[in-house]
């Protein structure tokens, strides 16, 4: 039991010097490594956030200047379609009015015609 123990201590003296260099590497890692890591990935994170925040600011403009340029578009197309019906119904109505001289024309030229026939 004696020789067990001997041999505990000595591997517990013997791993003092490799447990203080662990700790001094924990923390020089610690300090020289992953401190500045996780700042330049915390900085990252946030640049990556901030890009995703203004795309999505400027998909939300883009579809508010669809949206805007859609209902002009459809205001345009109604009162080109009004313009149409006004002109259509004044070409109609200078087709009547043109049939209607016409008309009375040949109602003129008829009677006149049978005046004549009848003398």
């Amino acid at each position: 039991m004696d020789e067990i123990l001997k041999q505990l201590v000595e591997l517990l003296t013997g791993s003092v010097p490799t447990v203080v260099i662990f700790v001094l590497l924990a923390f020089a890692y610690q300090q020289l490594v992953h401190a500045p890591l996780m700042s330049v990935l915390a900085e990252r994170r946030a640049r990556t956030t901030g890009a995703v925040e203004k795309a999505r600011a400027a998909i939300a403009t883009a579809e508010t200047r669809t949206a805007v340029y859609e209902q002009k578009m459809r205001e345009a197309r109604v009162a080109v379609m009004k313009a149409r019906e006004q002109r259509l119904l004044q070409w109609q109505q200078e087709r009547e009015a043109a049939l209607e001289t016409a008309r009375h024309a040949a109602q003129q030229q008829v009677a006149t015609a049978v005046d004549d026939i009848q003398k």
